[in-house]
């Protein structure tokens, strides 16, 4: 297991080296403090102020023997930074592993409405961004869900209408979207805007740059109408963006060392994990193998997921959006546990820190016993592991 003190580059870079890993604990929880009445405010749904709806789930025939637990049901979203979930449901990985546990899924279309329901038991294991993840920790005082894996890195940009911005510098002054008051996306282009000395209020959005929280499904369309001159957004929106005309003025990859920074955790809950640890164990054996998949067979698994994609919602994305989308995401095991902590940094120049701690946050045994099994080195958790791993 990596040691506490080992830090990635990316790490000394971003947190600063040296840095106390108590502060930066405190941190993180702290721009939760902040996301917590935030996400009150914006209501389910990445910024939406309406009521969240669920897709219909699914329901996979159980074959073999069964584990520990009867049933295990799954959320994720149809989304591309969801692949892992999309194309190892789809191939039959997951229900391979499961063998005789029932496999049942739950669609969401935001990350709020998924951890209210892994905090109620409607489900298991989810598949949700780095804030939605961190959020559903602190709302439970960190009894009710780890992070157990990564999913995805990439897949977010500032695209913006070529006509109004033609630099950074035209950014000012200009009304810029993101998907969720508080949220990943959110805090990015605070950060960014930050570093250029511009001021923005975090919970109005008004300053320097006019930030305006909208829900994702609705940011395409007030781009298109003038509305918005541009919006900081994941895949595969700003892919749609971009087919409507928007240039990529900020690929957030750019922005990392080594281009990586956590977009899709793995999280359970922590009385499922505990009950049920070789179904948990089963679930991750199912997700490495998919993403090993997805690595191997890049061009088909992009065809696997756009074909979940229509199956799920009724229509397939447009083969240019796709492309562009499936380009900026990558897929992996590794949760990236230093960027969620250079998260802690960021939200500290845009002024959304109080105090809290999140140790204990990331359970990496279980995946780190399957990536051993496969002959690969353990992942690390940056200091933030359950006390005593």
């Amino acid at each position: 297991m990596p040691t506490r003190e080992r830090r990635s580059a990316c790490a000394d870079r971003l947190t600063g080296a040296g840095r106390p890993a108590r502060r930066r604990r405190a941190g993180l929880l702290a721009l939760v403090s902040l996301l917590l009445p935030a996400l009150v405010l914006a209501g389910c749904g990445y910024g939406s102020r309406k009521q969240e709806t669920r897709m219909p789930g699914e329901e996979f025939t159980p074959k073999g023997r069964k584990l520990s637990a009867d049933s295990l049901t799954i959320g994720y979203f149809p989304n591309i930074t969801h692949a892992t979930a999309l194309v190892g449901l789809q191939k039959g990985f997951f229900a391979k592993e499961l063998r005789g546990t029932r496999l049942k899924t739950q669609v969401f279309n935001a990350g709020p409405s998924a951890m209210e329901a892994l905090n109620a038991g409607a489900v298991d294991i989810a598949w949700v961004g780095p804030a939605p993840a961190v959020n559903g920790f602190v709302r439970s005082k960190g009894r009710n869900l780890r992070i157990i894996s990564g999913s995805a890195s990439g897949g977010a940009s500032l695209v913006v209408n070529p006509d109004r911005i033609r630099s950074p510098a035209d950014v000012r002054g200009r009304r810029i979207a993101t998907p969720q008051i508080g949220g990943t996306q959110d805090t990015a282009l605070l950060h960014w805007a930050a570093a250029r000395g511009w001021r923005v209020d975090p919970q109005t959005g008004d300053g320097d740059v006019r930030v305006v929280r909208q829900d994702n499904k609705e940011i395409p369309t007030a781009f298109r109408r003038g509305a918005v001159d541009g919006a900081w957004v994941p895949e595969p929106v700003a892919a749609q963006l971009v087919a409507a005309g928007g240039r990529k003025l900020v690929d957030e990859r750019d922005l990392w060392p080594g281009g990586r920074f956590v977009t899709t955790h793995v999280v359970v809950s922590q009385t499922f994990l505990d009950r049920h640890p070789d179904v948990v164990e089963a679930v991750l054996r199912g997700s490495v193998r998919t993403n090993a998949w997805i690595a191997a067979h890049r061009e088909p698994a992009k065809a696997e997921v756009n074909a979940a994609v229509r199956r799920l919602t009724g229509r397939p994305l447009p083969d240019d959006v796709l492309d562009m989308a499936w380009r900026g995401v990558d897929i992996l095991d590794d949760p990236l546990a230093d960027t969620l902590a250079a998260e802690v940094d960021h939200a500290l120049t845009t002024g959304l820190l109080t105090s809290a701690d999140v140790e204990g946050i990331y359970d990496l045994r279980p995946l780190n016993r399957v990536l051993a099994a496969d002959g690969r080195p353990p992942v690390d958790d940056a200091g933030l592991a359950v006390p005593g791993d």
